[in-house]
């Protein structure tokens, strides 16, 4: 991975922690996650005349996609109903660094060094230990808010692994992403209606603002990862995401006003410490 992609990966990162942030304000997080659903796929509908569609060979895996976004999404709304951000956030990134880089390695092939491994253990010890003693009570873990987490991480290593191998074989990894989105926003609106009705549609129309700004940064921060794991290995990308923690903690501490403690502060030194690894591979 040259500097560029690793810096592009981060970038994303920060995007992606940016409109987990969104769902925490004004609406319940169903409905705002709906909303940026909805609106990236808006954004997104333009871009297909511009990139085309995909290769024939790639729609299978964007549908097989779409599905596991729709669990995705379930999954990250309820663990916020439930929890804090700051427990919820690094609980649901911090395991499928590891979920992904061994189904990578067991269904696409792709190898890693030993510092990559390391690097992807040490990110995820620290991802972990960044939720330690979360949720609304101190003294003890949301045992509901963690169970939705860790389905939410099992949904996030299927679809990185399907979305690579999807990409690669689409031509064009911007053709996938718009198409990917489009049919998110279609079927989350779809979801939405059906859970919500017409409550739905009045949260775009007051709330519009929220959701192109939510929507826009899902998109780039995706986007941008789709297009990296066509020019480096998927696990790899994968666990670059993960520093997303970081931001979202820094976001729950300064925005959110949850509790800073010292354990994430030690938490944070072990992301960039297999930050460092990764990069040395």
């Amino acid at each position: 991975m040259d500097s560029f992609v690793f810096a592009a990966v981060l970038f994303a990162a920060a995007c992606h922690a940016g409109w987990n942030a969104v769902i925490k304000f004004g609406l319940d997080p169903f409905t705002t996650t709906v909303l940026i659903a909805l609106v990236a796929g808006l954004v997104a509908l333009p871009l297909v005349p511009v990139f085309g569609l995909p290769a024939s060979a790639a729609w299978p895996w964007a549908f097989g996609s779409i599905i596991l976004h729709l669990g995705y999404y379930i999954g990250l709304t309820e663990a916020y109903r439930t929890g804090d951000m700051g427990q919820v956030y690094p609980i649901a990134r911090g395991t499928a660094p590891l979920m992904t880089a061994a189904m990578s390695a067991a269904l696409v092939g792709e190898q890693l060094g030993a510092f990559a491994w390391a690097g992807i253990a040490v990110l995820a010890g620290g991802v972990f230990l960044m939720s330690a003693r979360g949720g609304r009570e101190l003294a003890h873990i949301d045992r509901r808010a963690v169970g939705f987490a860790l389905f939410t991480a099992v949904t996030i290593a299927a679809y990185s692994i399907v979305d690579g191998i999807g990409a690669r074989v689409s031509g064009n990894a911007h053709a996938y992403t718009a198409i990917l989105f489009v049919g998110d926003g279609v079927v989350m609106a779809a979801y939405g209606f059906l859970r919500r009705g017409r409550a739905v549609a009045a949260a775009v129309r007051r709330h519009w603002l929220s959701g192109l700004v939510g929507g826009t940064l899902s998109l780039v921060a995706y986007g941008i990862a789709i297009w990296a794991m066509t020019v480096a290995p998927i696990a790899i990308v994968a666990a670059l995401r993960e520093t997303s923690v970081l931001f979202g903690a820094a976001i729950a501490v300064l925005v959110l006003k949850e509790p800073l403690r010292a354990v994430r502060v030690a938490a944070a030194l072990m992301i960039v410490s297999g930050l460092a690894l990764i990069r040395l591979q």
